[in-house]
């Protein structure tokens, strides 16, 4: 079996509800499709790049994808994984995303080949996983509004965004509490917002809030802030924007930094290099959540297969596919309850529209 073609199709979406977030507005995102084809199958990717975190551009991408990756590929068997992607990072460390793109159809083609679902290709160490949804930084009553109509749709866990004006995170995070009741499960993302200060505040004030974990407070590039953070406080740190390389996650890991990472695929460069991620996290004894971006179907897809195969992976906030207009994958995932439970179809168990 050969690769004989590859096609790459951008898709712009708008979100049902913007959002927004310690630095930026969202109310759009571009995805790029990637189609691996062989004789037999054709394995389905996407990439959603985010410039403010991995430095990428939907143009970016699609030059990498034309330029770099057909040239490489076509011709050649489609199980030579580790092969091409170590080739491509090579030749373009930075084009995280479009890796994860190539990363993800691979093994869609791969689980098609073997006619078993990728999920359990991965490991299948669990058949379901919880999911956060997010709230983005929204006024006290909306935030309230917005927390009403999660919990009444069945959501278990909420993820608030902040970083702008602790004194008002403090107070949305204690009435969002309040609002929902002791069962539902809270956590906090900065998204950078905090000095080191601001942030140990914001913990000792939301106490009674019963906070999960905090996410990413302090500023990507200076790490050490997120260790200043971690000894003062006494709830879970997780990092996020921090994160982007293997080497990232050895340097929280040796420097006993952050309690926690968020892998995203999309952020690191697909499953391969989110494995090894969470491999140096495990021995670090740092736990893992499988983040997104704003992404389709077919990338929560995959980070959820990933989710499910780890048995480091504790955490799932896979929510980056639930307002998006104009996706053109559906079938992958069922959504009960904030519980993600996979496709049994080969591969992703993707469905692409016409």
């Amino acid at each position: 079996m050969k690769i004989t073609g590859l096609s790459v199709t951008p898709v712009r979406m708008t979100l049902r509800e913007p959002y927004a977030i310690a630095y930026e507005d969202v109310s759009e995102t571009v995805n790029l499709f990637l189609r691996i084809d062989t004789e037999r199958f054709s394995g389905i990717g996407c990439a959603a790049p985010d410039l403010m975190v991995g430095g990428e551009t939907p143009e970016s991408v699609e030059r990498f994808l034309v330029d770099v990756v057909e040239p490489r590929l076509l011709g050649e068997p489609p199980f030579r994984r580790a092969l091409y992607l170590e080739d491509l990072r090579l030749a373009g460390e930075r084009n995280r995303a479009a890796l994860a793109a190539v990363d993800i159809a691979l093994l869609d083609l791969l689980g098609k080949a073997c006619d078993r679902p990728l999920w359990q290709l991965l490991g299948g160490y669990r058949d379901r996983i919880k999911t956060s949804v997010t709230i983005g930084i929204l006024p006290e009553l909306e935030t309230l509004e917005a927390a009403r109509a999660l919990t009444a749709q069945g959501f278990q866990c909420l993820k608030l965004k902040g970083g702008t004006s602790v004194e008002s995170d403090i107070v949305r995070v204690l009435r969002v509490r309040e609002e929902v009741g002791a069962e539902v499960e809270l956590r906090f993302d900065a998204n950078q917002g905090y000095s080191v200060d601001e942030s140990v505040r914001f913990v000792d004030e939301t106490t009674a809030a019963d906070l999960e974990l905090l996410e990413q407070p302090t500023a990507a590039a200076e790490l050490d802030l997120l260790g200043s953070v971690r000894s003062q406080i006494d709830i879970p740190l997780m990092a996020d924007e921090s994160l982007l390389t293997l080497r990232d996650a050895f340097r929280l890991a040796d420097r006993q930094l952050v309690d926690m990472v968020n892998i995203k695929i999309m952020k690191v460069g697909g499953i391969a290099e989110a494995v090894q991620i969470d491999s140096v996290a495990r021995a670090g004894r740092m736990e893992t959540m499988v983040g997104c971006m704003d992404e389709s179907e077919v990338g929560i897809a995959a980070g959820l297969a990933f989710a499910l195969a780890r048995p480091n992976v504790s955490y799932a906030d896979l929510d980056g596919h639930l307002d998006l207009i104009g996706d053109p994958a559906r079938g992958s995932i069922d959504l009960r309850d904030g519980v993600l439970y996979p496709s049994d179809a080969p591969g992703l168990g993707v469905t692409m529209r016409d």
